[in-house]
């Protein structure tokens, strides 16, 4: 039988884990090529990516639930401008599709269980 373990910290959170995954990879390839020399989009790209476990981790450290919604979607809204980000790096040539793809299916994985968890909140206030 599958059993949950208690979330006493943000580090228990699994859209925490998989926000932090992404970002190391986000550094990675960052870090190589043309990409590395655009210093706009190379920023941008790590701002987007590092804001999405942050915020996770900051509204979580506030334990009001209004408080911590809000910082959910802030979190959401870096999974879009990241995947937009993504976009952009691929149109202009610096990463190649199989990478685009990747990060940015994980991007959207991120993006749905934010949903998922602001929808459980949300749910949780009303009863």
């Amino acid at each position: 039988m599958y059993s949950k373990k208690k979330v006493e910290s943000f580090e228990d959170l699994r859209v925490w884990q998989k926000g932090i995954q992404l970002v190391k990879q986000v550094y990675v390839i960052t870090n190589d090529g043309k990409l590395s020399r655009d210093f706009g989009l190379k920023d941008q790209l790590r701002r987007a990516s590092v804001s999405i476990p942050t915020n996770v981790a900051e509204g979580f450290e506030r334990r009001s639930r209004k408080e911590y919604l809000n910082f959910l979607n802030i979190a959401k809204g870096s999974a879009g401008e990241l995947r937009s980000l993504l976009r952009v790096a691929l149109e202009v040539g610096y990463i190649e599709q199989s990478t685009f793809s990747e990060l940015n299916n994980q991007a959207m994985e991120l993006s749905r269980m934010l949903f998922n968890q602001i929808q459980l909140i949300n749910r949780a206030s009303l009863a």
